[in-house]
């Protein structure tokens, strides 16, 4: 296997602008993916991502916004570094109207770049794998929910 970038797709039952707001707002982020979010949904805003009572705390740097098609995020960078090209993975999410829905492509990348062993490359992937196919039937659920504002 390759390890080079990780991605998935589905079809969501909500516009774009909606879907949109589910992968790029925190207060929708947090209803299906980190237990809490906090950062601005703006390039170059500084945050984090949180599950459990700061169990697990991953600071993120937005890197893309643009409305309703791309946003885009980097994380998983080493303790104390900010998330920046070179030291953290780079997750987007790429919408695409579908009928009354969206197709929303989900790519996690920057894999190769971290300078990990080959096991604990391999690990880490197959643990965002496994994230991945449990948070985005979670977004695919709660997206129809929501209301344009």
């Amino acid at each position: 296997m390759e390890f080079g970038e990780l991605a998935r797709e589905i079809r969501v039952d909500a516009a774009p602008e909606i879907v949109f707001d589910v992968v790029s707002r925190p207060e929708h982020m947090k209803m299906w993916w980190p237990d809490d979010a906090s950062f601005e949904p703006e390039p170059g805003s500084a945050g984090e991502l949180v599950w459990g009572d700061r169990a697990a705390v991953e600071a993120i740097t937005v890197v893309e916004v643009d409305p309703p098609r791309r946003f885009a995020l980097r994380w998983v960078a080493p303790a104390g570094e900010v998330p920046g090209e070179g030291n953290s993975l780079l997750v987007t999410f790429e919408l695409e109207p579908s009928g009354d829905g969206t197709i929303l492509r989900m790519t996690e990348s920057g894999w190769r770049e971290r300078g990990w062993e080959a096991a604990v490359l391999e690990e880490a992937f197959h643990d965002h794998e496994r994230g991945w196919d449990m948070f985005l039937p979670r977004l695919r659920s709660y997206a129809p929910s929501v209301v344009a504002r």
